[in-house]
C-alpha cells in the first residue's frame, strides 16, 4: 500500500520557519510522505539538508501582489498534477491555491494559521489589499473542517468570526536540558530574534542602548526595515553597543539565544495581529534559560505572569525603557529568581507536549500514528 502524501505549502524559503520544520517532523511520525513547498527567495538561498522532502518555487515576482498570485496559481497547478491526501496551507497567503486544489481533487485540507493575517501591521491603511486579503477569509474559512493557529485569542476571534473550531497549537520549540548558570557580571546581552519589521519595538530598543549601563544589543533576523536600522544606528553612533547579525538559520539559532541575558518582545499595538500575538521568539528565550521583557498584551503577558520568568514594559520613552533594563540587571535576586523559573516553564511549553495536540488535529483528518 502507497504512503499517504502530504504537502504543507509557506511562502517563505523554508530556510528560517522552525514551525512548519517541526510540524513536518511530527507528521513524520506517522509513516507518510511529507513534501515542504516553499519558494527562492534569491539564487543564493541556502541548500537544505531535511528529513522530509522540499520544493521551492522560483517565481518571476518577489512581492507584492503579482507574487501571491502568481505563487498561489504555481501552487494550485502543482497540486493539481501531484497525488496527495493532505495539503496543509500556512497562513492565510497559501490558502486560495490550497483550497481549490483540495476542493477540485475531493482531498483533505489542513489550515495552520500562524497570525491574525488581515490585521498584521503591513496591512495597515491599505484599504483594498486588506480587502482582498479579508474576502479570502471570508470566502474559505467557513468551509475549513480541520485547522489550528499558535495563539487562544485568534482561536476565539476566528470562532467567533467563521464558528470555526481551530485547535491552539503554540509555536514553543523541542526542549533542551539545561545546565545550572550563573549571572555573570560583564557586559549583558539584550537579544531580540524574529522578522525585522515595523511594530516591532525595535527603533526604540536602538534608541534605549544610549542610556542602558553595561549593556549591548543583539538583533538577529532580517525584513523590510533592516536598512533603516542599520542607519539609525550609524546615525546615533550605536555601532559598539548594537550589532545586526543577519538571518540565521533554525538550526544553529539556539546557541545565539543561549548567549543572551535579557530576550525582547516589544510588539507595538498596530492591529490585532501584534496585540494578541505569542511570538516563538519567546519560546525560545524561556528554553535557553532567558528572562523576557515583553510588550503588555494579553498572551504574552500571561505566559510571564503565570510563570514569573520576566516583566512587561508598556512603550513610553528610550530613557524609562533604558531604566526599566537597568533596574532587571541591579536587582540580581530577582533576575536569579526569573531564571530559575524558567526550567519549570521550559519543562512545560516545548514541543514534545504541543505536538499531542497536533497529532489529534491530524488524527482527525485521517492519519494514524
Amino acid at each position: 500500500m502507497a504512503k499517504k502524501r502530504i504537502y504543507l505549502a509557506v511562502t517563505n524559503d523554508l530556510v528560517t520557519d522552525n514551525r512548519v520544520h517541526k510540524v513536518a517532523t511530527t507528521l513524520l511520525k506517522s509513516e507518510v510522505s511529507v513534501t515542504l513547498i516553499g519558494r527562492n527567495k534569491s539564487r543564493n538561498t541556502p541548500a537544505l539538508n531535511r528529513p522530509y522532502n522540499t520544493i521551492r518555487f522560483n517565481l518571476l515576482f518577489k512581492k507584492g501582489p503579482y507574487f501571491y498570485l502568481e505563487y498561489n496559481i504555481r501552487l494550485f497547478l502543482f497540486l493539481l498534477f501531484h497525488r496527495f491526501d493532505i495539503i496543509v496551507a500556512n497562513d492565510l497567503d497559501t490558502l486560495l491555491g490550497s483550497f481549490l486544489a483540495s476542493k477540485l481533487k475531493s482531498k483533505k485540507i489542513v489550515y495552520d494559521s500562524h497570525e491574525y493575517f488581515t490585521e498584521v501591521p503591513e496591512l495597515f491603511n491599505r484599504k483594498f489589499p486588506k480587502k482582498v486579503w479579508t474576502f479570502i477569509e471570508r470566502l474559505i474559512l467557513p468551509k475549513i473542517k480541520y485547522a489550528c493557529t499558535v495563539s487562544e485569542s485568534i482561536a476565539i476571534t476566528y470562532n467567533k468570526l467563521y464558528h470555526i473550531d481551530l485547535k491552539i497549537v503554540r509555536n514553543v520549540p523541542n526542549f533542551r536540558n539545561k545546565e545550572e548558570t550563573q549571572i555573570n557580571n560583564t557586559t549583558k546581552q539584550i537579544l531580540y530574534q524574529g522578522s525585522l519589521n515595523i511594530g516591532r519595538g525595535l527603533e526604540q530598543m536602538i534608541d534605549a542602548m544610549e542610556f542602558t549601563e553595561n549593556c549591548e544589543l543583539v538583533i538577529i533576523g532580517d525584513g523590510d526595515i533592516t536598512n533603516q536600522l542599520k542607519e539609525r544606528i550609524q546615525s546615533k553612533n550605536l555601532n559598539h553597543k548594537v550589532t545586526l547579525k543577519g538571518r540565521i538559520p533554525f538550526e544553529s539559532l539556539m546557541k545565539e539565544t543561549l548567549k543572551a541575558d535579557l530576550g525582547i518582545a516589544l510588539e507595538e499595538n498596530l492591529g490585532l495581529n501584534y496585540y494578541y500575538a505569542l511570538p516563538n521568539k519567546l519560546f525560545d528565550y524561556i528554553q535557553a534559560g532567558v528572562p523576557v521583557l515583553v510588550s503588555p498584551f494579553p498572551e504574552m503577558q500571561k505566559i510571564v505572569n503565570k510563570y514569573e520568568i520576566g516583566t512587561v514594559y508598556d512603550h513610553k520613552s528610550p530613557q524609562e525603557l533604558a531604566k526599566t533594563i537597568n533596574e532587571i540587571f541591579e536587582l540580581k535576586n530577582r533576575y536569579q529568581k526569573w531564571k530559575d523559573n524558567t526550567a519549570k516553564a521550559a519543562q512545560e511549553l516545548c514541543w514534545e507536549n504541543e505536538e499531542k495536540i497536533l497529532i489529534q488535529l491530524y488524527k482527525q483528518a485521517g492519519l494514524v500514528f
